[in-house]
């Protein structure tokens, strides 16, 4: 997994603690040590609106969280509408806001709040496809793929929705506005764009530049297309990892096959490519079940590898409650907010994350280099590397107990346990079952 940033051009920098005075544009800076979040305002609270939310953005601050990715909050279409209250990814109105959300002033308001505590907000933008009673159906049919009938179509199964035809240049041009309308009326600072893939490069490169004239904005792309990164995108969703780590869990898959990731992935992408690490999103949550259901114990020992590992980490907004369910996605649901063990523990993976360079992860990214062990089918140990920093990941991904040897020396601090330890050349190693340890050079 390479890192980073390709098409931002600013020199603005960030501090590793931000305030608001210190807030500035996005910045390639900004992105080393960043932790992003994923809201869900419809399920986040028993309000599901923008001001319940925005309420605890402080709390989000403690988890070391830099980016705030808000699911689509646009007016939903009714035509053709799934069920119940229907999916956010059905837009009506790209300039609308969702009314069971709140209006256009709470929405700046959550803006607001999140940048006066240090974070960016980006929207969740669905450029492959509208609504069916969006206006341009009407308006504009040319703006929409057809048929040899010259009927509209759906992408994939989507009934609730119909493909823009990108072939128009009329509409690149309405859309590239629409997007430009929240930078400057509501000072959001970038997009989550929706099954990029499916829109063509181009148009991606086009949008970039000309919206990155009103501000330097973030780009994540729901993609693993290195094509996309060159020019459009600063990050792309890490699937491949995330089904990896399933099928390690599941016994499908060993730390050899982490292994041959890594370096594949090394070659695919440029050094200054991200990745994004997650355990679980609105998709996997809703579709194909909790972290729970796929890794179960050992859910902590994957959450800290998404922090260790080159990229970025994701937090799905529950995962710090040790939310365990599967949130409805057409209809109300809501996440609990009783802290159990998740909660500090993402307040100390977010503490590291944010402050030691040996996590970074950006153009200057901190180095990944394998730690041999008497047990490479099992036991991933590795080291990241800036400086004078270096942090060092140990972990048994097996059901078993084990005892192994392990090429480190020196002395380190236990981050979990803050125990300063000393290591010598030939030293067993005994774990329990997904045990693990990130071990901090002293």
């Amino acid at each position: 997994m390479a890192i980073c940033i390709t098409s931002l051009g600013t020199n603005a920098q960030t501090k590793t603690t931000l305030k608001v005075k210190d807030l500035t544009p996005v910045s390639d800076k900004m992105m080393e040590n960043a932790v992003i979040y994923e809201a869900n305002i419809r399920q986040y609270s028993p309000e599901g609106t923008f001001n319940a939310f925005a309420k605890d953005i402080p709390q989000l601050k403690k988890l070391g969280i830099r980016i705030l990715w808000v699911m689509p909050i646009f007016p939903i279409g009714i035509e053709k509408r799934k069920e119940g209250l229907g999916s956010y990814y059905s837009v009506k109105n790209y300039k609308g806001i969702n009314s069971e959300f709140g209006n256009l002033e709470d929405f700046k308001n959550l803006v607001k709040k999140a940048h006066e505590n240090g974070m960016y907000v980006i929207l969740d933008w669905v450029a492959n496809h509208s609504a069916w009673d969006h206006a341009w159906v009407k308006e504009h049919p040319e703006y929409y793929v057809t048929d040899k009938e010259g009927e509209m179509v759906s992408p994939f199964d989507w009934t609730d929705v119909v493909k823009l035809n990108y072939t128009n240049p009329e509409m690149r041009k309405a859309m590239i506005a629409d997007m430009d309308y929240w930078l400057k009326n509501t000072n959001t600072d970038g997009f989550r764009c929706d099954v990029a893939m499916e829109v063509p490069a181009d148009f991606w490169n086009d949008a970039t530049a000309q919206l990155n004239k009103t501000k330097p904005i973030f780009m994540l792309m729901e993609a693993e297309q290195p094509n996309l990164m060159e020019k459009a995108f600063d990050m792309g969703y890490g699937w491949e990892f995330y089904h990896l780590m399933n099928d390690v869990y599941s016994g499908k898959k060993t730390v050899k096959d982490i292994d041959n990731y890594m370096v594949e992935h090394s070659k695919k992408y440029e050094k200054d490519d991200i990745t994004m690490n997650f355990i679980s999103n609105h998709d996997e949550n809703s579709w194909n079940g909790t972290e729970y259901e796929r890794l179960s114990d050992a859910v902590p020992t994957f959450t800290a590898l998404t922090y260790l590992t080159t990229g970025m980490p994701l937090i799905y907004n529950g995962q710090e409650y040790d939310f365990n369910k599967r949130l409805k996605f057409f209809v109300k649901d809501e996440i609990t907010h009783a802290k159990g063990k998740m909660f500090p523990l993402y307040e100390k993976l977010g503490e590291l994350k944010n402050s030691n360079a040996a996590l970074n992860g950006g153009k200057k990214a901190a180095s990944y280099t394998r730690i041999p062990t008497s047990n490479d089918e099992q036991v991933l140990a590795f080291a990241r590397e800036k400086g004078s920093k270096k942090i060092i990941y140990i972990g048994n991904l097996s059901k078993d107990n084990l005892s192994f040897s392990a090429a480190i020396e020196g002395t380190f601090l236990d981050y979990m346990t803050g125990k300063k330890m000393t290591f010598k050349k030939g030293k067993k190693w005994s774990y329990k079952p997904w045990e693990y340890q990130i071990l901090v050079k002293q």
